[in-house]
């Protein structure tokens, strides 16, 4: 099994990704990061809301774009949820409608961005218990235009263990979409240090932005940006 660090470091541009992991204080900790090649990906910034939604938003004087720019993590009801696009509110709301985590990740699209068509992936965690679900929703590799979607209830992570999914498996150059999740150990002692683990691993070049929180908690945490990226 890969270290946490070792498996980003071998997918130079992942695109966007999740983590959900067992630090060494034993809790129950995520991380979230934004990579991007062009400059419109680039100008992104992760904010908090009034609301405790944690946010995607764009930089600069660029329009909102459903694609970039989204809740990337909110609580609903006993239900923290996280991830890449404007499913995490679709998935919260089915949730706090009485759906059960199986069901609210299932009938989901991925991305209309041709020719990448990218996977939208999403991960959702009961407070209460600590329970996680982790969703993709994928275009197939073999030409059909249908949606895959694949839901897998995590068994407890030990101390020390987390899985990793991101979008792309990228050279930098080529890109393609990521089939499956990976699992993964993390030398984190708690969210500050798996927030460094992620930050340290990622290229430079596509790197924009990252945040770890404790999910049972709520989605409140540290966020780091690439560049002192302001509206200005």
């Amino acid at each position: 099994m890969k270290h946490l660090g070792e498996a980003l470091r071998a997918n130079r541009y992942p695109g966007r990704l999740v983590v959900l992991c067992r630090t060494h204080d034993d809790v129950l900790t995520a991380a979230y990061a934004l990579t991007g090649r062009s400059e419109a990906s680039r100008a992104r910034r992760m904010e908090g809301s009034a609301a405790g939604e944690l946010a995607v938003v764009p930089v600069g004087a660029q329009d909102n774009d459903a694609l970039r720019h989204y809740v990337a993590a909110c609580v609903a009801g006993p239900w923290t949820v996280y991830g890449n696009g404007e499913q995490v509110a679709e998935v919260a709301a089915r949730l706090t409608g009485g759906q059960s985590p199986a069901e609210a990740l299932h009938g989901l699209e991925y991305e209309p961005d041709p020719p990448i068509f990218t996977p939208r992936i999403t991960v959702v965690v009961e407070r209460a218990d600590g329970k996680a679900w982790l969703g993709a929703a994928r275009r197939p590799g073999n030409g059909r235009e249908s949606t895959d979607t694949t839901v897998t209830a995590l068994g407890r992570l030990p101390i020390g263990h987390g899985v990793l999914l991101s979008t792309y498996e990228s050279d930098g150059q080529r890109v393609a979409t990521a089939r499956h999740h990976l699992d993964v150990l993390v030398d984190a002692g708690d969210a500050g240090q798996l927030l460094d683990e992620v930050w340290q691993a990622l290229d430079p070049g596509f790197l924009v932005a990252a945040t770890a929180f404790a999910p049972q908690d709520g989605v409140e945490g540290e966020v780091r940006h690439a560049a002192d990226v302001t509206g200005g």
